[in-house]
């Protein structure tokens, strides 16, 4: 059974992942939660599981041009100093800590998603 929830998790974490749904989220919890590998190890997980994911979107998707790069560089750059910092600070936390602020995050960006902003109205939107 145990290889039956893995496959499923690691499913629903590809999907979400290259759809930008942060499938990241989908791991951890089952990585906390059923298979018992503590917060901090289960980021690492995650980590690791997201370079092949978001290699295969981001090829698919500038593939379709909806990736615009002058764009999105300033943006990746800024991400790689917010992951350093974020690196670092996590050494100075207990991973009961950070696993009470990965909850809280994931508890506002959820009720974000139910209620705090418009519906796009067209399927396929593009930065411009």
């Amino acid at each position: 059974m145990s290889y039956l929830f893995s496959l499923i998790a690691g499913l629903l974490s590809g999907m979400a992942g290259a759809m930008g749904l942060g499938g990241g989220s989908v791991l951890i919890i089952y990585l906390t939660l059923f298979a018992d590998v503590n917060q901090l190890a289960a980021q690492g997980i995650n980590l690791i599981f997201f370079l092949p994911t978001a290699a295969v979107a981001v090829f698919i998707y500038s593939k379709k041009g909806i990736i615009k790069w002058r764009k999105i560089l300033p943006i990746m750059l800024w991400g790689v100093i917010g992951t350093l910092v974020s690196g670092w600070l996590v050494g100075f936390f207990s991973a009961k800590l950070v696993k009470k602020l990965f909850g809280i995050v994931i508890a506002v960006y959820g009720l974000y998603e139910l209620f705090g902003k418009e519906k796009i109205k067209s399927k396929h939107t593009k930065l411009k």
